[in-house]
């Protein structure tokens, strides 16, 4: 019991050292099925992997959506991954990856599974389109090799899920009461998927908010160190130029635990408000936040909670 505990313990506090776990499990053959491709997803997107189950399959269900399951009670939605990113499985589909995400629980039917991996975020590179086409968010390199040719595809979630079953309240963006910023002060946001970064620019807009958006927490906090040492120069506050940071927590090269912690140590930075918008949710992620200073948590996506959460963290 104390090992499985201490095995849980190195698990929740990777997200202090810009690691994490990621998944590994293949789909089969590729569009021209010359080889099987290896993909991945955050192991803390798991709530559990079980052999295939009975399927229900509902009238109107069309691929990739294959049905419903009954896992312990809960009705879940089974989608046929190989179908959304275009593999053939040549032994079938034999397992099903039961994951929470942003406030929604489904299960993505594979092929196999073949182990997990420890990684560093600066070992997931960006990238918008590999074999998985649009839903391919970032190549994780699994060596530390940088000519190492065993690389996995990350797969973006939430542009699955936002084709296969959309949510109109989602969307649901017009008619928001504006939020004031400080003249020439703007919102750094950092999200890696294409499809959050979409819905959360048309939050924002809706907000009437001004914002620079970015791919990943590098990229967010680099510019926002360029700022820094601009307001430094002269002589004002950064929070002139910067009125809040809102970021993903999974992202390629610096995720937003790591983003986060960056700002709140650096003492002309930790003025800036942080607020977290993850798809991840539970109470040990959001521990986690409060642990690294991080001014609010939202799930994502729903345009009224991100509103309360960001009129918060500014104080209004």
């Amino acid at each position: 019991m104390d090992a499985f505990q201490k095995e849980i313990d190195e698990r929740t506090n990777l997200t202090s050292s810009n690691k994490f776990e990621l998944l590994l499990f293949r789909l089969g053959a590729d569009p021209h099925g010359v080889r099987s491709e290896l993909f991945g997803i955050n192991v803390f997107k798991i709530r559990e992997i079980v052999p295939m189950q009975e399927i229900t399959k509902a009238a109107g269900t069309r691929s990739p959506l294959l049905g419903m399951v009954n896992i312990r009670g809960q009705i879940i939605s089974v989608i046929d991954l190989p179908a959304v990113v275009g593999c053939t499985p040549k032994t079938g589909l034999n397992i099903l990856l039961v994951t929470e995400y942003a406030r929604s629980t489904q299960a993505f039917a594979v092929e196999s599974v073949d182990e997990i991996v420890r990684l560093e975020w600066s070992q997931v590179l960006s990238a918008e389109s590999k074999a998985g086409g649009n839903f391919v968010t970032s190549i994780a390199r699994l060596d530390d090799d940088l000519s190492s040719s065993r690389l996995a595809q990350v797969l973006d979630v939430e542009q699955i899920l936002h084709e296969i079953m959309p949510s109109e309240r989602d969307m649901e963006v017009t008619g928001m009461e504006h939020i004031k910023l400080k003249p020439g002060s703007v919102i750094i946001a950092a999200d890696d998927s294409k499809v959050a970064r979409s819905l959360v620019e048309s939050g924002l807009k809706a907000l009437g908010l001004p914002f620079l958006m970015h791919k990943t927490g590098k990229e967010a906090w680099e510019k926002i160190q360029e700022i820094h040492k601009e307001t430094k120069a002269q002589g004002v506050p950064i929070t002139d130029r910067i009125a809040m940071v809102l970021t993903d927590l999974e992202m390629p090269e610096m995720d937003g635990f790591t983003l986060t912690r960056n700002i709140k140590r650096d003492d002309g930075m930790k003025i800036i408000p942080v607020v977290i918008h993850s798809s991840l949710s539970g109470s040990a992620n959001e521990d986690h936040v409060k642990n690294i200073g991080a001014d609010g948590y939202v799930a994502k996506f729903v345009i009224e909670d991100l509103t309360t959460a960001i009129s918060k963290a500014l104080g209004r």
